[in-house]
């Protein structure tokens, strides 16, 4: 947004100041700290983070502060960033079947190697207002749990080995880079899974929900769910083997969906894939039914849904370039309305200098 007049310019600043005071709150009340946010406010972090594209929980604690909770424009801001960071080092493929497990669970199976594991949730919850929260704010203690941790495979090998679903195998091509090199129609699957990783978490669900409705192929079991941390692997080009630098936490999103019968090919159940930062478990599920419908064209099924239209789901999708239709619609106000915001009067005559509806744009 551009202000060509000394009045608009005046009544951003205004609405700049105006906005930093409410953002600051009742200067009574103690100021909420990042690390508050960063600790107790973890799954609007975690949203932040996977939509934004830095897995920084500092600097997403930070947006969010910034911009008054508002999620979308936590991850402009975080997506601003990001374009001043250096490209270091590209990581080695993260193994998710080594995740050190926060929870893990499965609706294919009952039993599975190394267990299910409920960890931190609000499912079974009878979502009452917990009053005693406006009284105190102490966690329960925990007990944990002693034992050796287990291999935990992934449920889809298991379905692998017993002829059920598809090994997918590594192609050998380079993974898209979308932050790089903007996505063309039809895209790969990695600039696919980019950009839906990076899209609008309602957005996803809604289109998820809707493949469960009717609007495309789309019968989904959760074989496997499971958030923990991972390793992070470079190879410095002056070492020449890999170095761990780190440990993320990630969730990950495996869909068991309907079985597919191609004439070289035994029957298999077909799968959706989900990824996202933190402990992001809804955004994860909806990534991977969103994923799966629009596989629709490789299994060549009809499209029958808005969620299987590829160019339709991943132009739309994400939340900062929504987010430009709101800074069209200011720009026009601005323009509409010079007296207050987008204008200057010249004090020799009382007229307003009103800046070209174009140059906004």
């Amino acid at each position: 947004m551009y202000v060509a007049v000394k009045g608009g310019e005046k009544a951003i600043r205004a609405a700049h100041a105006l906005q930093e005071q409410k953002r600051r709150g009742d200067g009574r009340l103690p100021e909420l700290s990042v690390e508050q946010i960063g600790d107790q406010l973890s799954l609007a972090v975690d949203r932040v983070m996977t939509e934004g594209g830095i897995a920084d929980r500092e600097l997403a604690a930070l947006a969010l502060k910034q911009a008054s909770g508002d999620n979308v424009e936590a991850i402009f801001l975080l997506r601003a960033y990001r374009t001043t960071l250096p490209r270091l080092a590209v990581s080695e493929p993260i193994n998710t079947a080594e995740m050190r497990l926060e929870r893990r669970i499965s609706a294919v199976y009952k039993d599975i190697p190394g267990g299910q594991l409920l960890g931190p949730t609000y499912d079974y919850t009878h979502r009452l207002l917990d009053f005693t929260l406006l009284a105190n704010g102490e966690a329960p203690s925990v007990q944990q749990a002693n034992g050796e941790a287990e291999p935990t495979p992934h449920v889809f090998s298991l379905l692998t080995q017993q002829g059920l679903a598809k090994t997918e195998e590594d192609r050998g091509t380079p993974p898209d880079d979308i932050t790089r090199t903007p996505p063309v129609y039809p895209c790969s699957r990695s600039s696919r899974l980019q950009q839906l990783m990076r899209g609008d978490e309602g957005y996803l669900l809604a289109l998820a929900y809707s493949t469960q409705r009717g609007y495309g192929r789309n019968h989904p079991f959760a074989g496997e769910i499971r958030s923990g941390y991972v390793q992070v692997e470079i190879v410095p080009e002056e070492l020449g083997f890999s170095v761990n630098i780190g440990e993320l936490l990630l969730t990950e999103c495996e869909m068991v969906n309907g079985f597919v019968a191609p004439q070289e090919e035994p029957p298999h159940f077909t799968r959706g894939y989900g990824l996202t930062f933190g402990m992001s478990e809804r955004k994860a599920m909806a990534m991977a039914l969103v994923d799966r419908a629009l596989q629709a064209p490789d299994y060549d099924e009809e499209i029958a849904g808005p969620a299987q239209d590829e160019e339709f789901v991943l132009a739309h999708a994400d939340n900062v370039e929504a987010a430009r239709l709101r800074l069209a619609s200011e720009a026009t106000a601005l323009c509409r309305f010079p007296g207050r915001t987008g204008a200057a009067e010249t004090p020799a005559t009382g007229r307003t200098n009103v800046a070209n509806p174009t140059d906004w744009l």
